[in-house]
């Protein structure tokens, strides 16, 4: 009994210490209102920009690229969630905040669990917003409530694993100003995919990374449970013939790696 109760404890501690870091992490946005002001704005000025600007001269199957649209920038929100986690992870890296957490008698889970649990919960108010945004400029999924749950059940496992890649990167880079110089790299992922263009026009080699990107995977599923145009038919690479089962086990390799690594990260860069 005692040896069944002692890991049954350590978890629970584990929990609600995860728990007290997310709180931390929400309150250190409430003292940066800087931060939520433009985390909020950018999914909407995104919609304006791509729907409006450059959507008045793509053509796309399916003729609305508004509807081809918005599943991509779903996408490409869900992948900026390792980006956030990165710089703040490396902050408290630098600034020592680390070392003071190793300090305190906490389970070792709990600061990357509150980190990338607090992504979790203001990349679902991002991606509410954005939602918002797609409905005002005639964005809508047409297969019912069911098929759009799963879509955006899809984002949100898909943004958790990447949040862990976050996590180790900031762990792994020496300091914030490092981690912000790497933001931009970010870029090229969500461009070279299926988000805002198809693929079909793409020279051979650069078809192929685009459709091996899990950008492509997670916006060739959503359209396909949105039933927006653009959903993969015909002769496709495998991921966009079976995008929901690639985002899973993308999703299911990146916690199975990062996971361990970030733990192991966040161990030894108090040695």
């Amino acid at each position: 009994m005692t040896t069944l109760t002692s890991p049954l404890r350590r978890l629970g501690w584990t929990f609600i210490d995860g728990l007290t870091l997310i709180g931390r992490e929400l309150g250190r946005l409430r003292q940066e209102p800087g931060q939520i002001v433009a985390a909020l704005i950018f999914p909407a000025v995104m919609v304006v920009l791509f729907g409006y600007v450059f959507g008045s001269a793509i053509q796309v199957p399916g003729g609305d690229y508004r509807e081809y649209l918005m599943p991509g920038l779903f996408a490409m929100v869900t992948f900026s969630a390792w980006l956030g986690v990165m710089t703040r992870t490396a902050s408290d890296a630098s600034r020592g905040v680390m070392d003071r957490f190793r300090s305190m008698p906490m389970a070792r889970l709990a600061v990357p669990f509150g980190q990338t649990g607090a992504d979790l919960l203001t990349g679902l108010l991002m991606l509410a917003i954005m939602v918002g945004a797609g409905l005002l400029v005639g964005w809508q999924p047409h297969r019912g409530l069911i098929p759009t749950a799963q879509a955006f059940l899809l984002m949100i496992v898909l943004r958790y694993a990447l949040s862990w890649v976050g996590v180790y990167v900031g762990l792994a880079v020496k300091n914030e100003q490092v981690a912000d110089a790497m933001v931009p790299l970010g870029l090229p992922f969500t461009m070279l995919s299926n988000a805002f263009v198809p693929t079909d026009g793409m020279p051979g080699w650069l078809r192929f990374l685009a459709d091996w990107n899990p950008v492509s995977a997670l916006t060739a599923g959503s359209r396909e449970l949105f039933g927006n145009p653009g959903a993969p038919s015909g002769d496709v690479a495998w991921p966009l013939a079976h995008p929901v089962t690639a985002v899973l086990l993308w999703s299911a390799a990146l916690l199975a790696v990062f996971v361990p690594l970030s733990l192991r990260a966040y161990t030894r860069r108090g040695r």
